[in-house]
């Protein structure tokens, strides 16, 4: 093997449960080895991100990844970790979201190259629950485990118990599809190993007591942790909402943000699980932001290894560029032509904006007349003056006087000019 990858989870603290023998396998051959991805939505965001980590980690150790779609079972909702029924998906919108979390996968895992006992692959449970009747799945599935032996699952107890509004039998039902899903690529692809959250032992261990029980066969189970913030927040969720891996619902610049603005303690544990960084890299990283905490070097790496990852070096260095503009006194016209518009929106989000036409700068306009009556910028011409007279207005945060006449030519990111008055009186105009 390439490395044990028990042990290097291990040391990034990403194993809670282990399934004795699991690591003797992993040394022992290469191990076919799931996880499966709930296609909720047609993108993943970073809560997907520790599993989809895990399969690359999979890959890299020299085993074989298998990143299974949940077509079949997302159509019934995994009861693990909630309190009340989730709403069934029609068909289109769960193609739509299963073709969406493909072409997320597809960017961190190849599917294409590699050897083919280690070559990464992607399945739909669909494909072989579609002409699955249920009079053929009570027989030839539900026989073999028993009422007692589901109900004793603590996501089941939990909810037959009083938590929420009980449970359904469509939702009763899900541990035995996702048991099945085990089962058959163990017989169909020689699997062993299943990985998921903390919240997924029962219904994997499901799948390994099924696979003893149909196949007379031995399968495997490890889980992580559910990644949490220091402060007791859901991880990966914001006030603005999910943190999403697909730049055109988290922009890169926000998505830069969520990381670069961890806490310390969020930092040392998301430096571990969140990048491929080795151990004597990230004790380093960690000894080194403890020294001078106020530098953030330890958030600074964390958003670059995972900015890069997910959204590429170019990308990454444009959220750089933009962060540095909301903080620098003086922004030159090489850096303001690196932005563009949706990136600028994004930094200057919650400013007080304005539109005006193109035409009203055509002819250069003197800042009294433009930041009082093309804008209003200010409330009136002595109130310019005045802040002319400071010294405190700013035009693309460049100090200006009064002889400063405004034109196109102030125009940046195609179509935005930034007034500012003082440190924080910002103000934006979009130019049509």
């Amino acid at each position: 093997m390439a490395y044990n990858f028990a042990e290097e989870l291990r040391w990034r603290g990403m194993i809670h449960d282990i399934m004795p023998g699991t690591e003797e396998l992993l040394q022992d051959e290469v191990v076919t080895g799931y996880i499966g991805f709930d296609p909720t939505a047609d993108s993943l965001h970073i809560g997907s991100m520790v599993q989809i980590i895990l399969l690359m980690h999979l890959q890299r150790a020299g085993h074989r990844p298998v990143a299974l779609v949940g077509g079949a079972t997302g159509m019934i909702g995994d009861p693990s970790g909630k309190s009340a029924e989730r709403n069934l998906l029609t068909q289109d919108i769960l193609d739509k979201n299963i073709a969406g979390v493909k072409s997320v996968l597809s960017r961190f895992i190849d599917f294409e190259k590699g050897e083919d006992a280690t070559r990464a692959v992607l399945v739909n449970n669909y494909d072989w629950m579609k002409d699955f009747s249920l009079i053929d799945f009570a027989r030839d599935i539900g026989k073999h485990l028993t009422v007692n032996y589901m109900m004793a699952k603590e996501s089941v107890k939990k909810r037959v118990s009083g938590e929420g509004d009980g449970m359904s039998f469509t939702e009763f039902t899900y541990q035995l599809f996702q048991g099945y899903d085990y089962l058959h690529l163990y017989e169909n692809m020689g699997c062993k190993l299943q990985i998921g959250g903390s919240d997924q032992w029962g219904n994997i261990t499901t799948g390994t007591e099924l696979i003893r029980r149909k196949a007379g066969g031995k399968a495997y189970a490890l889980t992580t942790p559910l990644v949490t913030k220091a402060d007791g927040t859901k991880f990966g969720k914001t006030e603005s909402g999910n943190i999403w891996l697909d730049a055109d619902k988290t922009s890169v610049y926000k998505f830069y943000q969520f990381w670069i603005t961890a806490t310390d303690e969020d930092a040392v544990n998301w430096i571990k699980i969140f990048t491929f960084l080795d151990q004597e890299t990230c004790d380093a990283l960690i000894e080194e932001h403890a020294k001078d905490p106020g530098y953030r070097s330890l958030q600074k790496r964390l958003a670059e290894e995972v900015t890069v990852m997910v959204h590429g070096r170019d990308a990454y260095e444009t959220a750089v560029e933009a962060s540095k503009i909301l903080f620098s006194k003086k922004v030159s016209p090489e850096q303001w032509n690196k932005m563009d518009s949706a990136t600028l929106l994004e930094v200057f989000d919650g400013v007080p904006q304005t539109t005006i036409s193109k035409e009203a700068i055509a002819t250069p306009v003197d800042m009294v007349t433009f930041c009082a009556d093309v804008t209003k910028f200010l409330p009136s011409n002595s109130e310019v003056r005045r802040a002319l007279k400071e010294n405190s207005l700013s035009v693309n945060k460049n100090k200006v006087a009064d002889d400063k006449m405004i034109s196109t030519a102030d125009i940046i990111a195609g179509n935005m000019i930034l007034l500012q008055r003082g440190k924080k009186n910002y103000f934006l105009v979009i130019v049509e």
